[in-house]
């Protein structure tokens, strides 16, 4: 005992405790598998003519059409997203845990049989599609809507359940609190839930929107790849790289860069420490 009295331990930092080696080393080699290719396509990138390539009227054709239908899908999905995320959230009813699983079963599904899924739904002989074709003359395979409803159905998912994990989150005595003064359950969901869930649903509809942008399978697969009408961005991606490998790389780069404009938009939500 010194003469200052006893010392006392305080609790360790976390960052200073040894990380064992056989952790070590398999994270660092996940590390680095992640993001080898990335840096490989920034080490193998056409710097030098990369303006040309990204100025050209077929990357802002496919560049444009990628942003509208990737917004338009976005759209959709809070127009029926958030309700069925609220649905799931605030009601107990039989088969909820069924319904849940239906409404993500796109994020494990290949998104080629989403797109098979589409045309067999949508399609001109399809279960829905053939009606629409007979009573209103609505095409949707291999248009403009094609691509957004494929949009939708990948990314709408990434929406629900941001908004689900919000909703349950959020104290619903306040709602309760609402009704109770005389205000609907549509008004008390709109003056009290909503602004209550706004950064919830943000995230929600930056991540579908992400998605969206990135959709390749079913878009294919369900609305062709048609330039200026539906070739969106990964798929001139991977229609440049049968035949220029260099503008294969300057799309990716712009997705790249979308990519992590996303990222740290999100970064309060995914990267603060706890």
């Amino acid at each position: 005992m010194s003469k200052h009295g006893p010392r006392r331990s305080g609790p360790r930092r976390s960052g200073a405790r040894t990380v064992p080696v056989p952790l070590l080393v398999p994270a660092l080699a996940g590390l680095a598998f992640l993001l080898l290719p990335l840096v490989a396509l920034l080490v193998r990138a056409p710097w030098r003519d990369l303006p040309d390539q990204l100025t050209s009227p077929e990357v802002w054709q496919a560049l444009r059409l990628s942003l509208l239908c990737a917004t338009s899908a976005t759209v959709l999905s809070l127009v029926v997203g958030v309700p069925l995320a609220w649905l799931l959230a605030r009601t107990e009813f039989t088969g909820r845990g069924f319904v849940r699983a239906l409404v993500t079963l796109p994020l494990v599904l290949p998104p080629v049989v989403g797109g098979v899924a589409l045309l067999l739904a949508f399609g001109r002989n399809g279960v829905v599609g053939q009606w629409l074709d007979a009573w209103f003359g609505i095409t949707l395979p291999f248009t403009t809507t094609g691509v957004v409803l494929a949009e939708t159905f990948v990314a709408m998912p990434f929406l629900v359940i941001s908004v689900e994990g919000t909703l349950r989150a959020a104290d619903p005595r306040f709602e309760e609190a609402a009704t109770t003064l005389g205000a609907s359950r549509f008004t008390a969901f709109r003056r009290v839930t909503l602004p209550l869930i706004a950064p919830g649903i943000a995230a929600g509809a930056v991540l579908a929107w992400a998605r969206a942008l990135g959709e390749f399978g079913a878009t294919i697969t369900f609305a062709g790849n048609f330039p200026g009408r539906t070739q969106t961005m990964p798929l001139a991606v991977y229609l440049a790289l049968q035949n220029d490998p260099a503008a294969a790389i300057a799309l990716s780069l712009v997705l790249l860069a979308v990519s992590i404009a996303v990222l740290a938009g999100l970064r309060d939500r995914w990267m603060r420490a706890s």
